[in-house]
């Protein structure tokens, strides 16, 4: 016979113990910083996509422009359509919205000693994230090229030396 009498058993406690929640809370921090920069550099390819895209866009309406008139159309400022160019080809909302990389949209004639030219006032993006636009329209290069840093707050794309 045992001289000692058996304990009663303990009730199980409902709820997580301070170490189990606190490995979750790390888990979760993990996965968080591994998400967060994946997440900036999906939105930074997406900005670099669509503004390359819209330069072509808008490198393609001025050029129709230039064939159907024989010249290209006057200059206008930041953000404004230049005349004539209304029409159902030519992204007027997105032309005078601001850019995926900040600043304004602007029809350049005869500025920084180029002809004609589609030009970003005013960005607010690095000249790293410039360079890689630069290499989805042109050669990768903000110095040479059909795409220039023509200014310290302003891209072209050129469509006419």
């Amino acid at each position: 016979m045992n001289p000692f009498p058996p304990f009663p058993p303990r009730p199980r406690r409902a709820g997580f113990t301070l170490v189990e929640i606190m490995i979750v809370v790390t888990i979760i921090g993990l996965l968080a910083a591994l998400a967060i920069p994946a997440i900036s550099r999906v939105q930074r390819v997406a900005q670099n996509n669509r503004v390359a895209n819209d330069f072509r866009v808008f490198a393609q309406a001025f050029e129709v422009y230039a064939t159907q008139n024989a010249t290209w159309p006057t200059n206008a400022g930041a953000g404004v359509v230049p005349a004539g160019l209304s029409g159902a080809d030519f992204k007027v909302s997105v032309w005078q919205a601001p850019t995926t990389i900040g600043g304004k949209w602007n029809w350049d004639r005869n500025i920084s000693g180029f002809s004609a030219g589609i030009s970003i006032s005013s960005f607010t993006c690095s000249d790293a994230q410039l360079q890689e636009i630069d290499a989805k329209i042109d050669d990768g290069d903000l110095t040479t090229g059909n795409f220039q840093k023509v200014q310290a707050n302003r891209v072209m794309l050129i469509l006419e030396q």
